[in-house]
């Protein structure tokens, strides 16, 4: 009686490395490849307006834009937390909230490992409750913008769905507009990259 192989729950990475999604390691884990696949997933299932799809790399520069200037932002380790939240979507995609609800904890059981490796990957420890409530608070607020500026939502919507933000600092209000225009895939890629490359070299992480 002949033994099925249990299905294939690996990837292959542009950098060569070969990603196992249920059993992740951090060795296989290499941030060319995050910002490479985060830069060509669409926020919003590509249900944005401009030229060029709104990527989750570029989602991720705005929610670390908006929770580096929150109480409890400030600093290299809380920007990384705040710039990687969305990391593990690099290989598993950008699930839309309604469906990622519907999903349940089979998704987030694959995100949660996906996150926790790329976290030790970066010698990055978990984040506090103070710190992971300053992340949602972030991304909340960066989906009301996006919902908004992009998605078509008007305010009164988008204020049921994600609540009302706080009004933005006028040089943070600039910020947001520039990382709210939809970027072509390399200019998402590089600027994601970079601004790990600046934070990683700030803080106290190696890689």
């Amino acid at each position: 009686m002949s033994v099925s192989k249990p299905p294939r729950a690996w990837q292959r990475m542009l950098s060569g490395r070969r990603l196992d999604l249920l059993d992740p390691s951090p060795l296989d884990v290499e941030i060319a490849d995050i910002a490479h696949g985060l830069a060509r997933v669409a926020r919003w299932n590509g249900q944005t307006a401009g030229p060029h799809v709104f990527s989750v790399a570029q989602h991720s520069l705005l929610v670390e834009a908006i929770g580096g200037r929150l109480p409890g932002g400030e600093g290299a380790a809380a920007r990384l937390e705040l710039l990687l939240h969305d990391a593990p979507e690099y290989v598993i995609g950008d699930i839309i909230s309604p469906l990622k609800a519907a999903i349940g904890d089979a998704y987030k059981g694959v995100e949660r490992r996906l996150l926790a490796a790329i976290r030790t990957r970066f010698a990055l420890a978990p984040p506090s409750p103070t710190l992971a409530r300053l992340v949602k608070r972030a991304d909340r607020i960066a989906a009301f913008v996006e919902a908004t500026r992009l998605a078509g939502f008007d305010v009164e919507e988008a204020r049921r769905i994600f609540g009302n933000p706080a009004p933005m600092p006028e040089d943070l209000s600039a910020e947001i507009a520039g990382l709210t225009e939809c970027w072509p895939t390399a200019r998402a890629q590089a600027a994601y990259l970079a601004r790990f490359e600046t934070l990683i070299g700030a803080s106290d992480g190696s890689h």
